[in-house]
């Protein structure tokens, strides 16, 4: 008997699993990968992917506090981040010019996009000296900037659709904070006498800023710090800031200060004081864990330097 009961309990085996798998629900299947993995360029934009991707996304940024976009070459290291990324994010407008080639090969393989995309070309402020090409500091007009975060949006969409509604939900809540910013910039700037609404800085990056809030801008250097400074160009705004009577200019964090300090001495020399108002956030944010380590928060700080100094 034991011979027939051991070939019984054979074939029960393969029966019995049979049926509890008919019995027991799958499970849904899980996903290939866990968070979604995004590559941004510059701070502002990883800044923006983080708000809306929230817990879904891991972001990599690749450029750092005090760095300028206009200069900067990919490292092994960004090459590699780039690669194993789902989703890149740029900010295109030549911004990134020297990533050029490197953004363009990583498109033919993956979503490559640029955070710009979504603004109406009529909306742009045109490089005098770049023709054919436009002014990419599209930050600091948040109205703009925040057709930036919607193409952030639709990008983590469009390789993350099981969590659109999440993406869509942390958007609208980041739109509403820069709605609220820009009340606070509008208000900030009213301090300062419309005749004293001149902002002097090292590179011409705020042309969107001066648009939206009504402010004079003037560059030592152009839209990219990709030129050089010449000394006409020095002698040029010293005689600027003596005829109007300018007291004070703006250095910033991703470019060098040795151009703007030979500025304040030339005023000097023609018998016009002019001091350093305040370092600036242009091109890069703060450190992290800094006020000026959240977009949010540099474009509080500018403001807040800007109207120190000038009211």
């Amino acid at each position: 008997m034991a011979p027939l009961l051991d070939l019984f309990v054979r074939w029960l085996r393969p029966v019995t699993l049979a049926l509890l798998l008919v019995a027991v629900p799958a499970a849904a299947p899980l996903p290939a990968y866990g968070k979604v993995v995004a590559v941004a360029t510059t701070g502002m934009i990883a800044d923006a992917v983080r708000a809306v991707g929230g817990e879904l996304v891991e972001v990599h940024g690749l450029m750092g506090p005090g760095v300028d976009p206009h200069l900067y070459k990919a490292s092994q290291g960004d090459v590699r981040r780039m690669a194993a990324a789902d989703v890149i994010f740029y900010n295109g407008l030549m911004l990134e010019g020297r990533l050029s080639d490197l953004l363009a090969r990583m498109a033919r393989q993956k979503p490559t996009v640029a955070v710009s995309e979504y603004v109406p070309q009529e909306l742009l402020i045109e490089a005098a000296q770049f023709e054919g090409h436009y002014d990419p500091h599209i930050w600091f007009d948040l109205s703009l900037w925040k057709l930036a975060v919607e193409r952030i949006r639709d990008g983590l969409i469009e390789v993350d659709p099981v969590n659109q509604q999440a993406y869509q939900q942390n958007a609208a809540a980041y739109m509403q904070e820069l709605d609220r910013l820009d009340g606070y910039i509008r208000e900030r700037l009213a301090e300062i006498p419309p005749a004293q609404r001149v902002l002097v800085t090292a590179h011409d990056a705020f042309g969107y800023f001066g648009l939206a809030y009504g402010i004079e801008v003037v560059g030592l250097q152009g839209i990219s710090t990709d030129s050089e400074v010449g000394l006409r160009d020095i002698q040029n705004l010293v005689a600027f800031l003596v005829e109007r009577g300018i007291k004070a200019v703006f250095v910033e964090s991703s470019v060098p200060r040795r151009s703007l300090e030979a500025v304040v001495q030339g005023a000097a020399g023609r018998g016009h004081q002019v001091v350093i108002g305040g370092e600036l956030y242009s091109d890069a944010l703060g450190e992290p864990g800094t006020p000026a380590g959240s977009f949010v928060g540099m474009i509080r700080h500018n403001v807040d330097t800007i109207v120190a100094a000038l009211k």
